[in-house]
């Protein structure tokens, strides 16, 4: 994977208008992708296209256009859409590619392409390489003569397309009438969507994080900043808060307290829920190597197990599909439904907690503590040396900590995907062990 030179974890991303984020890279995937999708068949092909309310949106997404409709494919543009919108899109449009502009909880001057395949979920790895090997031809290579040049146009009502599906998810026989809910959108992808189904629904919505200007997209706000939204829910007496992040593919939660709840306890919360009502499949619930170890022993203890994969909200879903699992995520929010969803999304999980809430007759701050979380702590290393974990000094470190922490806890030591850091995170029943673990090995990376 490390001979990637355009697509890391979550597609392409970086700072706007900065190479790899630039116009040109943008028409490349548009050329690459649309010849690679456009099989030599007569029928005409179609790639959708969706965005954040990020301002370089409108340098990216014409780029895009011109590539995909200079190799023949016909376009159809959403405008500001959640990235779980655009991969259901994609699907009940028939379209053969979807694409999702967006650096998701990232600042407004970062950007991103998302690819989806017709089936809506995210490309493979392979696929991915072979549009990056693609896009290094000469832009004048395999264009499409004059007249099979392709069509584009704009969906007016993608959005409300959206809420019609994202209502669907919400059990019939609930309503959310009398219950009041603040939502901070990030002033991104959800501003529109996410207040209009709770409202439509039957709640009583009090949105932040609802007036993007193209420069505030997850400024101060959204799931990567929940003091905005622990703020709303005591000014408003809200029952319940939920934050989404710039393209509304993750939640976060606080209870009328305004106590934050995170992607593990959710997860809890839904899967244990839909065990009991016997809708839960594979007997489990698939989350990465960051989700807590507490949430590992309260699905024990209820029979269910936690499968574990590495970090990516993609790789959650491989295994769940693999596995037959219609519940994962990760720690950060990223929840997938997958009766209702092929990636990510926000909105989605956060109807599944409104319908156990509603359900319940509790109040959230009862059902947010569904196991109690073991001490974790993470260290993130910048480093310059070429391949810090490879040196003996660092080995012997981490050798030294798993066997410290052997039986009551675990460790993690990763390389970032997007930057240059190296993640140490241990966790373990005694906190001051948990600390020291992580200090030690993260000073030999350090020295390393």
């Amino acid at each position: 994977m490390g001979d990637r030179k355009y697509f890391g974890t979550d597609g392409i991303r970086g700072r706007a208008n900065t190479y790899p984020m630039t116009a040109e890279v943008a028409l490349r995937v548009g050329l690459a992708a649309g010849k690679l999708f456009r099989t030599d068949d007569d029928r005409r092909h179609l790639v959708v296209i969706g965005k954040d309310t990020r301002l370089s949106g409108y340098t990216i997404e014409p780029a895009l256009v011109a590539g995909f409709a200079s190799v023949g494919m016909d376009v159809r543009t959403f405008g500001p859409v959640p990235t779980p919108g655009v991969a259901m899109l994609t699907r009940s449009m028939r379209a053969d590619l979807g694409v999702m502009i967006s650096a998701s909880h990232n600042d407004y001057a970062d950007n991103g392409i998302k690819l989806f395949g017709p089936d809506g979920y995210k490309l493979s790895d392979e696929i991915e390489l072979k549009i990056e090997a693609m896009m290094d031809q000469g832009l004048d290579q395999g264009l499409a003569p004059s007249h099979k040049l392709g069509r584009v146009k704009r969906i007016d009502d993608a959005q409300a397309r959206y809420i019609e599906i994202a209502k669907q998810a919400f059990p019939k026989r609930l309503t959310l009438q009398g219950l009041r809910i603040a939502v901070d959108c990030a002033n991104g992808a959800g501003y529109k969507v996410a207040p209009t189904t709770l409202f439509e629904l039957g709640a009583e919505v009090f949105p932040v994080g609802v007036t993007p200007n193209g420069t505030n997209i997850n400024a101060e706000c959204g799931s990567t900043h929940p003091a905005t939204l622990a703020d709303a829910v005591k000014r408003y007496r809200a029952d319940i808060g939920i934050a989404l992040d710039g393209d509304a593919d993750r939640l976060i939660i606080c209870d009328e307290t305004g106590r934050v709840v995170d992607g593990d306890q959710i997860m809890a919360l839904v899967g244990l829920d839909w065990a009991r009502r016997g809708l839960l499949t594979g007997d489990g619930v698939v989350a990465t190597v960051m989700s807590n170890l507490g949430l590992e022993r309260k699905l024990k203890s209820e029979g269910l197990t936690l499968e574990r994969t590495k970090v990516g909200d993609r790789y959650v879903m491989e295994r769940m599909r693999e596995g037959g699992f219609n519940i994962g995520g990760e720690q950060s929010g990223h929840i997938i439904l997958h009766d209702h969803a092929t990636t990510g999304d926000g909105l989605m999980a956060a109807l599944q907690v409104l319908a156990v809430l509603v359900e319940s007759g509790k109040p959230m701050s009862e059902l947010a503590r569904q196991f109690e979380p073991v001490p974790q702590k993470l260290e993130n290393v910048r480093f310059s040396a070429d391949k810090p974990l490879e040196t003996d000094a660092v080995k012997a470190a981490i050798a030294e900590a798993e066997a410290a922490l052997s039986g009551q806890g675990r460790l993690l030591v990763r390389p970032s995907g997007t930057e240059k850091l190296i993640r140490v995170m241990a966790e373990g029943d005694d906190e001051a062990l948990v600390k020291r673990v992580v200090a030690d090995v993260a000073g030999a990376v350090r020295s390393a």
